[in-house]
C-alpha cells in the first residue's frame, strides 16, 4: 500500500482513498453526531451554501464556525460536546466549517473520501484499507489543520496514527501515546475553559476519546442541484433525500459542490 500527504492548499491533488482529517474540531463534531443519531451531513464551503440547503430543508440543522465561533443564525458552533448533549435523532446536519469542511469538499479527485479524528480513527483505517483494494492501493491522508509548515499539529498527530494503523504496525499506540503527550507539552488545549460556549473545556475529552466509535464517515460528491427540497411536514429518514435518487431541482439557479456524508458500520472488520 502507498500512503502519502498532502496538505490542504494540494487537496485537488488527493487520489486513490482519500482520509480528510480534522480533530479540532469538525470531524470530531461529525462523529458525535452521528454517534447522537444524525441521518446524514452535508458538508459546504460557505455560510451563504449552507443557508441556502437550509433554505431548502428547513429541518437541517446548521453547524459550523468562523475564527471558532458560533455562526449568525447556526444552530451549533463547533463544540463535540455540546452537539453530543443535543437531540439530534433523524436530523441532517449541514457543516461549514474553515478547515475540515474544505479540505473534503476541495478533494475532487478523490476515488474515495473519507473523515477522520482521533474517535474514529481505527474504524477510518481498517476501512480505507478495504477500500484501497480498489483503488490502487493508494490512501492520500490530508490533514486540514492550515498551520505553518514546521508545526507539527493535531491533525498531523491524527496522521501519523492513521498510519501506523494502515501499515499494521506495532508501534501504533505508542505513536499515538507520544502524539497526545506532544499536543499537551505545546499546550494545544489551552484556548479550551470552562463557561466558554465556543471552546467549552469538556470538548477536550470528547477530542481525546481516541477510538470510540466503530464506523467511517464516508463522504459522496454531490451538487446543490440534486437535493431534493422538504416541507414543513416532510420527516428526514436516512433514505428520503438519498443523492442516489435526487432529481434536480429549480429552486436555487446557482448549483455548488457539497459532500454529503454517512457513517458505515466497520464493527465486523475490527474484530
Amino acid at each position: 500500500m502507498e500512503i502519502s500527504r498532502v496538505t490542504p492548499l494540494q487537496a485537488a491533488q488527493a487520489h486513490g482513498v482519500v482520509i480528510v482529517i480534522d480533530v479540532i474540531r469538525a470531524f470530531t463534531v461529525a462523529a458525535y453526531a452521528f454517534a447522537g443519531g444524525a441521518s446524514r451531513l452535508w458538508l459546504v464551503c460557505t455560510v451563504e451554501e449552507a443557508q441556502a440547503l437550509r433554505a431548502k430543508n428547513p429541518q437541517a440543522l446548521l453547524a459550523g464556525e468562523i475564527g471558532g465561533r458560533l455562526i449568525d443564525g447556526f444552530d451549533f458552533n463547533n463544540s463535540p460536546s455540546l452537539i453530543a448533549a443535543a437531540d439530534i435523532r433523524g436530523r441532517v446536519i449541514i457543516q461549514r466549517t474553515g478547515a475540515g469542511t474544505q479540505g473534503a469538499v476541495n478533494a475532487v479527485n478523490a476515488t474515495h473520501l473519507l473523515l477522520c479524528s482521533l474517535t474514529n480513527a481505527h474504524a477510518t483505517a481498517v476501512y480505507a484499507r478495504k477500500l484501497a483494494e480498489s483503488a490502487e492501493r493508494l490512501v492520500t491522508l490530508l490533514p486540514t489543520a492550515a498551520f505553518e509548515d514546521s508545526y507539527h499539529d493535531e491533525d498531523d498527530v491524527c496522521a501519523d496514527y492513521l498510519e501506523a494503523l494502515l501499515q499494521e504496525r506495532d508501534d501504533a499506540a505508542e505513536v499515538l501515546a507520544g502524539g497526545i503527550a506532544y499536543l499537551h507539552a505545546i499546550e494545544r488545549f489551552q484556548w479550551f475553559e470552562p463557561g466558554n460556549s465556543d471552546a467549552p473545556l469538556a470538548d477536550v475529552a470528547a477530542i481525546l476519546a481516541t477510538d470510540c466509535f466503530n464506523f467511517a464517515m464516508v463522504g459522496t460528491p454531490i451538487t446543490s442541484d440534486l437535493i431534493v427540497p422538504s416541507t414543513p411536514h416532510q420527516t428526514l429518514h436516512p433514505a428520503s433525500t438519498s443523492s442516489s435518487a435526487m432529481p434536480n431541482s429549480s429552486i436555487n439557479s446557482e448549483s455548488f459542490r457539497l459532500v454529503e456524508v454517512r457513517a458505515v458500520d466497520c464493527s465486523d472488520l475490527l474484530v
